[in-house]
């Protein structure tokens, strides 16, 4: 049996084409699903709203994650090797991203 490639027509609202920007992410899990609260925090204020929050199955964030990765490394053949920063780390190379117990 051969595989048919089908075309999936993707539309965008211009509302969400627009984006949220996130410098904070919270990911937390279930047994049946993954949830990804994406957050913008500015500094020197002591809470901040969830932007927008993702809801995937186990697999499908697993998909995200390889194809992450795979945008990262074609970004940094590219421009060039990503180092995270972060404020008052001395390691520099913790993300901001965080999950239950402070676990990401």
């Amino acid at each position: 049996m051969s595989q048919e490639k089908k075309e999936i027509k993707i539309e965008i609202s211009p509302e969400v084409a627009q984006g949220k920007y996130a410098n904070l992410a919270v990911i937390s899990h279930g047994p049946a699903e993954f949830f990804f609260d994406m957050i913008c925090l500015t500094p020197n204020t002591p809470q901040a709203k969830v932007q927008s929050r993702i809801i995937m199955t186990p697999e499908n964030a697993k998909q995200l994650l390889f194809a992450l990765q795979d945008n990262i490394n074609k970004y940094e053949k590219t421009f060039g090797t990503i180092t995270p920063k972060v404020p008052g780390n001395q390691g520099g190379n913790v993300p901001p991203f965080i999950g239950p117990n402070g676990q990401a």
